[in-house]
């Protein structure tokens, strides 16, 4: 079964009609539904989400992405040893926007050996990781 990573920006497309990327989300998701793919993405994805759709979107949008999306995914829980890898990628990286999130994010890709991901990304694509095409 194929394994696929689910960024905050593939989940906000998803749930915001007005953005850019919508289209592409909705039908990514539709996708890993159809081929039941597992979906991954970690404790830090979902806390910045949140937050995101919370302030953007309100309560509702809330409430649908935390009981239709994040109930399908398989949650990766970051622990000490985790954030530590992420935080040592972001310091030898040193970029401005690339997030401890993001650096996390590319961790748990690599070691579970993820190569796909919905969302937009630059540093996921910068990293070798490929956005799903539909």
């Amino acid at each position: 079964m194929r394994s696929v990573f689910v960024d905050t920006s593939g989940a906000y497309a998803l749930l915001d009609s007005t953005d850019a990327n919508h289209a592409q989300a909705k039908a990514a998701f539709l996708r890993a539904e159809h081929e039941h793919w597992t979906l991954v993405t970690t404790n830090y994805i979902i806390h910045e989400s949140w937050a995101l759709i919370q302030a953007r979107l309100g309560w509702e949008a809330t409430t649908a992405w935390r009981d239709r999306l994040i109930t399908r995914c398989e949650v990766v829980w970051v622990n000490e040893q985790l954030h530590a890898l992420g935080e040592a990628r972001c310091r030898q990286a040193r970029e401005r926007r690339l997030s401890l999130t993001d650096c996390v994010s590319i961790e748990v890709m690599q070691q579970r050996r993820i190569d796909t991901f919905i969302g937009t990304d630059e540093h996921f694509e910068r990293a070798g990781f490929h956005a799903v095409t539909v």
